[in-house]
């Protein structure tokens, strides 16, 4: 396959993508909905149009669990009203401002190396556990043109897509 033909069938995928992404989550809160409104059903059938069942929507209901919602109050009424005192732990953190190290890294990114120039004295110093690396890998992105997803939408539902997208099928594959 050439490269212009795997850009196409990755354009097209991700078009069918992103359109059925959107349209599960609709559809997922459109099944939710219902299923709050229908008092006592607990599950429904997934059929095809012929009638083969597919699969069960099912409704769960998560067990209640206490949870803490404000921090700072949950310490202080355990510290102050529990009786074991080693329910409270103290310590002292000694870190990095996030503001210095945002300014150091960027420092020694526009320098290129894992070092850092003390400006009053002159003096370089190479930062320990700094390193200069790729912060990810080569990629590619895949943008459309305005109304480039609705012509791959017509020309699917024309079903002009099929040799450039569908995988050839067999029966008896794993499941």
């Amino acid at each position: 396959m050439s490269l212009a033909d795997l850009a196409a069938r990755e354009a097209v995928l991700k078009a069918l993508a992103d359109a059925i992404g959107d349209q599960l989550k609709a559809v997922r809160a459109d099944v939710q909905a219902a299923l709050d409104e229908s008092v006592g059903v607990r599950q429904v059938a997934a059929l095809l149009p012929d009638g083969k069942q597919v699969a069960k929507v099912s409704l769960t209901d998560p067990a209640p669990a206490a949870t803490v919602t404000d921090s700072e109050a949950f310490l202080a009424w355990v510290r102050d009203n529990h009786p074991d005192k080693d329910a409270i732990t103290r310590r002292v953190v000694t870190e990095v401002r996030p503001a210095t190290q945002t300014a150091l890294l960027a420092e020694m990114t526009a320098a290129g190396v894992p070092q850092w120039c003390d400006t009053e004295t002159g003096e370089v110093h190479t930062v320990p556990g700094v390193e200069i690396r790729a912060t990810r890998a080569r990629s590619h992105s895949v943008r459309f043109d305005k109304g480039g997803r609705d012509l791959v939408a017509a020309a699917w539902q024309a079903g002009e897509l099929a040799a450039l997208v569908l995988p050839e099928l067999t029966a008896g594959g794993a499941e």
